[in-house]
Protein backbone atom coordinates (compact mmCIF):
# COMPACT_ATOMS: atom_id res chain seq x y z
CA UNK A 1 0.00 0.00 0.00
CA UNK A 2 1.31 3.01 -1.28
CA UNK A 3 1.30 6.69 0.85
CA UNK A 4 -1.69 8.29 -0.79
CA UNK A 5 -3.58 5.30 -0.15
CA UNK A 6 -2.67 4.76 3.65
CA UNK A 7 -3.20 8.32 4.39
CA UNK A 8 -6.62 7.94 3.02
CA UNK A 9 -7.76 5.41 4.81
CA UNK A 10 -6.32 6.51 7.75
CA UNK A 11 -8.36 10.19 7.21
CA UNK A 12 -11.25 7.92 6.83
CA UNK A 13 -10.74 5.93 9.76
CA UNK A 14 -10.37 9.53 11.48
CA UNK A 15 -13.56 10.68 10.07
CA UNK A 16 -15.65 7.69 10.91
CA UNK A 17 -14.44 8.00 14.15
CA UNK A 18 -15.53 11.38 14.33
CA UNK A 19 -19.21 10.69 13.95
CA UNK A 20 -19.32 7.56 15.77
CA UNK A 21 -18.61 9.94 18.84
CA UNK A 22 -21.43 12.25 17.54
CA UNK A 23 -24.15 10.05 17.07
CA UNK A 24 -26.87 12.50 18.98
CA UNK A 25 -26.20 15.03 16.13
CA UNK A 26 -25.70 12.48 13.13
CA UNK A 27 -27.61 9.39 12.70
CA UNK A 28 -25.34 6.58 12.22
CA UNK A 29 -28.24 5.42 9.53
CA UNK A 30 -26.75 8.16 6.99
CA UNK A 31 -25.88 6.56 3.59
CA UNK A 32 -22.63 8.42 2.81
CA UNK A 33 -21.37 7.89 6.94
CA UNK A 34 -22.54 3.84 5.89
CA UNK A 35 -20.75 3.56 3.29
CA UNK A 36 -17.84 4.77 4.52
CA UNK A 37 -18.31 2.31 7.31
CA UNK A 38 -18.41 -0.42 4.58
CA UNK A 39 -15.67 0.39 2.68
CA UNK A 40 -12.81 0.89 5.44
CA UNK A 41 -14.07 -2.66 6.45
CA UNK A 42 -13.07 -3.91 2.93
CA UNK A 43 -10.01 -1.85 3.47
CA UNK A 44 -8.84 -3.27 6.39
CA UNK A 45 -8.99 -7.08 5.19
CA UNK A 46 -7.60 -5.72 1.57
CA UNK A 47 -4.52 -4.58 4.17
CA UNK A 48 -4.33 -8.06 5.38
CA UNK A 49 -4.40 -9.59 2.09
CA UNK A 50 -1.75 -7.81 0.49
CA UNK A 51 0.57 -7.78 3.50
CA UNK A 52 -0.09 -12.00 3.69
CA UNK A 53 0.44 -12.15 -0.18
CA UNK A 54 4.16 -9.78 0.14
CA UNK A 55 4.87 -12.17 2.92
CA UNK A 56 4.44 -15.62 0.82
CA UNK A 57 5.55 -14.17 -1.96
CA UNK A 58 8.81 -13.93 -0.42
CA UNK A 59 8.83 -16.97 1.46
CA UNK A 60 8.13 -18.85 -1.55
CA UNK A 61 11.48 -16.87 -3.41
CA UNK A 62 13.44 -18.65 -0.55
CA UNK A 63 11.62 -22.05 -1.29
CA UNK A 64 12.47 -22.26 -4.77
CA UNK A 65 16.20 -20.74 -3.96
CA UNK A 66 16.61 -23.70 -1.49
CA UNK A 67 15.27 -25.82 -3.91
CA UNK A 68 16.84 -25.20 -6.85
CA UNK A 69 20.37 -25.21 -4.75
CA UNK A 70 19.59 -28.73 -3.53
CA UNK A 71 18.19 -30.40 -6.72
CA UNK A 72 21.94 -28.87 -8.26
CA UNK A 73 23.94 -30.10 -5.75
CA UNK A 74 22.29 -32.63 -4.37
CA UNK A 75 20.37 -34.58 -7.06
CA UNK A 76 21.49 -33.68 -10.63
CA UNK A 77 25.89 -34.68 -9.65
CA UNK A 78 24.39 -38.47 -9.34
CA UNK A 79 22.88 -38.19 -12.68
CA UNK A 80 25.92 -36.31 -14.23
CA UNK A 81 28.26 -38.85 -12.62
CA UNK A 82 26.99 -41.66 -13.97
CA UNK A 83 26.51 -40.26 -16.99
CA UNK A 84 29.74 -39.34 -17.63
CA UNK A 85 31.06 -43.42 -16.81
CA UNK A 86 28.33 -44.71 -19.52
CA UNK A 87 30.41 -42.32 -22.18
CA UNK A 88 32.01 -45.10 -23.39
CA UNK A 89 28.82 -46.62 -24.79
CA UNK A 90 26.72 -42.95 -25.67
CA UNK A 91 29.57 -40.13 -25.57
CA UNK A 92 26.32 -37.82 -26.32
CA UNK A 93 25.14 -38.49 -22.77
CA UNK A 94 27.43 -36.31 -20.91
CA UNK A 95 26.00 -33.12 -22.42
CA UNK A 96 22.80 -34.25 -22.21
CA UNK A 97 23.32 -34.74 -18.35
CA UNK A 98 25.43 -31.54 -18.12
CA UNK A 99 24.34 -29.40 -14.98
CA UNK A 100 22.56 -26.09 -15.49
CA UNK A 101 23.99 -23.10 -14.64
CA UNK A 102 23.86 -21.64 -11.15
CA UNK A 103 22.44 -18.13 -12.59
CA UNK A 104 19.50 -19.82 -14.84
CA UNK A 105 16.42 -18.21 -14.66
CA UNK A 106 13.85 -20.39 -12.51
CA UNK A 107 11.59 -21.67 -15.75
CA UNK A 108 14.78 -21.94 -17.81
CA UNK A 109 16.10 -23.83 -14.51
CA UNK A 110 12.72 -26.33 -14.35
CA UNK A 111 13.13 -27.02 -17.99
CA UNK A 112 16.72 -27.87 -18.24
CA UNK A 113 15.99 -30.06 -14.72
CA UNK A 114 12.85 -31.72 -16.75
CA UNK A 115 14.90 -32.55 -19.62
CA UNK A 116 17.57 -34.66 -17.51
CA UNK A 117 14.65 -36.69 -16.21
CA UNK A 118 13.08 -37.37 -19.30
CA UNK A 119 16.40 -38.13 -21.20
CA UNK A 120 17.41 -40.28 -17.60
CA UNK A 121 14.05 -42.34 -18.14
CA UNK A 122 14.97 -42.77 -21.76
CA UNK A 123 18.07 -44.29 -21.00
CA UNK A 124 17.39 -46.16 -17.65
CA UNK A 125 18.75 -49.34 -18.27
CA UNK A 126 21.91 -48.08 -19.83
CA UNK A 127 22.12 -45.73 -16.70
CA UNK A 128 21.26 -48.42 -14.41
CA UNK A 129 24.41 -50.67 -15.50
CA UNK A 130 26.87 -47.57 -14.91
CA UNK A 131 25.23 -47.10 -11.21
CA UNK A 132 22.19 -45.34 -11.06
CA UNK A 133 20.33 -45.51 -7.81
CA UNK A 134 16.56 -46.96 -9.40
CA UNK A 135 14.84 -44.20 -6.42
CA UNK A 136 17.42 -41.11 -8.29
CA UNK A 137 14.45 -40.48 -10.64
CA UNK A 138 11.50 -40.40 -8.48
CA UNK A 139 13.33 -38.18 -6.01
CA UNK A 140 14.80 -35.89 -8.38
CA UNK A 141 10.68 -35.48 -9.63
CA UNK A 142 9.38 -35.29 -6.24
CA UNK A 143 11.94 -32.28 -6.01
CA UNK A 144 10.98 -30.84 -9.41
CA UNK A 145 7.54 -30.91 -8.07
CA UNK A 146 7.63 -29.34 -4.75
CA UNK A 147 10.02 -26.47 -6.65
CA UNK A 148 6.81 -25.97 -8.67
CA UNK A 149 4.61 -26.29 -5.96
CA UNK A 150 6.85 -23.02 -4.08
CA UNK A 151 6.57 -21.29 -8.00
CA UNK A 152 2.68 -21.50 -8.04
CA UNK A 153 2.86 -20.16 -4.03
CA UNK A 154 4.69 -17.06 -5.10
CA UNK A 155 2.04 -16.51 -8.44
CA UNK A 156 -0.76 -17.27 -6.13
CA UNK A 157 1.04 -14.62 -3.22
CA UNK A 158 1.83 -12.26 -6.38
CA UNK A 159 -1.96 -12.13 -7.64
CA UNK A 160 -3.33 -11.73 -3.98
CA UNK A 161 -1.47 -8.53 -2.84
CA UNK A 162 -1.48 -6.68 -6.49
CA UNK A 163 -5.13 -7.21 -6.61
CA UNK A 164 -5.33 -6.03 -3.00
CA UNK A 165 -3.14 -2.77 -4.39
CA UNK A 166 -5.71 -2.25 -7.09
CA UNK A 167 -8.63 -2.33 -5.34
CA UNK A 168 -7.41 -0.03 -2.21
CA UNK A 169 -6.48 2.57 -4.72
CA UNK A 170 -10.19 2.34 -5.90
CA UNK A 171 -11.40 2.28 -2.43
CA UNK A 172 -9.07 5.66 -1.47
CA UNK A 173 -10.56 7.55 -4.08
CA UNK A 174 -13.92 6.29 -2.47
CA UNK A 175 -13.15 6.93 0.68
CA UNK A 176 -12.36 10.46 -0.53
CA UNK A 177 -15.51 11.07 -2.31
CA UNK A 178 -17.66 9.96 0.93
CA UNK A 179 -15.87 12.40 3.17
CA UNK A 180 -16.46 15.29 0.57
CA UNK A 181 -19.71 14.19 1.50
CA UNK A 182 -19.86 13.78 4.95
CA UNK A 183 -17.87 17.49 5.23
CA UNK A 184 -21.09 19.68 4.37
CA UNK A 185 -23.01 17.65 6.73
CA UNK A 186 -20.33 18.70 9.42
CA UNK A 187 -20.12 22.12 8.71
CA UNK A 188 -23.46 22.71 8.50
CA UNK A 189 -24.06 20.76 12.09
CA UNK A 190 -21.23 21.97 13.66
CA UNK A 191 -21.48 25.40 12.50
CA UNK A 192 -21.92 26.75 15.92
CA UNK A 193 -19.65 24.44 17.63
CA UNK A 194 -15.96 25.65 17.63
CA UNK A 195 -14.22 23.13 19.03
CA UNK A 196 -16.54 20.13 16.94
CA UNK A 197 -16.05 22.07 13.56
CA UNK A 198 -11.98 22.02 14.46
CA UNK A 199 -11.72 18.24 15.16
CA UNK A 200 -14.11 17.71 12.35
CA UNK A 201 -10.95 19.53 10.32
CA UNK A 202 -8.49 17.56 11.77
CA UNK A 203 -9.68 14.01 11.32
CA UNK A 204 -11.00 15.06 7.39
CA UNK A 205 -7.12 16.06 6.92
CA UNK A 206 -5.75 13.47 4.18
CA UNK A 207 -2.09 14.81 4.89
CA UNK A 208 -1.47 14.40 8.58
CA UNK A 209 -0.07 16.89 10.70
CA UNK A 210 0.64 20.04 8.82
CA UNK A 211 4.68 20.19 7.82
CA UNK A 212 7.09 22.52 5.81
CA UNK A 213 7.34 22.50 1.77
CA UNK A 214 11.10 21.54 2.71
CA UNK A 215 9.76 18.23 5.10
CA UNK A 216 6.60 17.15 2.57
CA UNK A 217 9.61 17.32 -0.47
CA UNK A 218 7.04 20.42 -1.97
CA UNK A 219 3.76 18.53 -2.07
CA UNK A 220 0.25 18.00 -0.86
CA UNK A 221 -2.65 16.25 -1.12
CA UNK A 222 -5.44 18.21 -2.92
CA UNK A 223 -9.00 18.46 -1.78
CA UNK A 224 -9.42 15.82 -4.73
CA UNK A 225 -6.90 13.40 -2.85
CA UNK A 226 -4.28 13.87 -5.68
CA UNK A 227 -1.16 15.36 -5.37
CA UNK A 228 -0.63 19.42 -6.36
CA UNK A 229 2.20 21.81 -5.18
CA UNK A 230 3.51 23.41 -2.28
CA UNK A 231 2.00 27.13 -3.48
CA UNK A 232 -1.49 25.85 -3.76
CA UNK A 233 -1.96 23.03 -1.45
CA UNK A 234 0.76 23.15 1.27
CA UNK A 235 -0.44 24.16 5.05
CA UNK A 236 -0.10 27.20 5.99
CA UNK A 237 2.71 28.52 8.53
CA UNK A 238 0.00 28.76 11.02
CA UNK A 239 -0.58 25.28 11.04
CA UNK A 240 -3.98 25.12 9.89
CA UNK A 241 -4.43 22.10 7.59
CA UNK A 242 -7.09 21.99 4.40
CA UNK A 243 -9.60 19.19 4.89
CA UNK A 244 -10.06 16.49 2.56
CA UNK A 245 -13.39 18.09 1.57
Amino acid sequence: MDGRTRRTVEMGKRALAFFEAHTEQVSEDLPPLSRLKEILARADQLIIQQRDGVSEVRAATLEKREMRRKIRRTHLPHFTRVAEAAVVERPELAQKFELPAEALPYLAFRSAVQGIIAEAQNQQELLLRYGLVEPASQSLADAVAQFDRAVERGESGRRAHVGARAELEAISDEIIQKVRQLDGLARFRFASDVEALAAWRSASNTIGPARTGAQTGGQAVSRSGGQGTASSDTPPASGEVKPAA
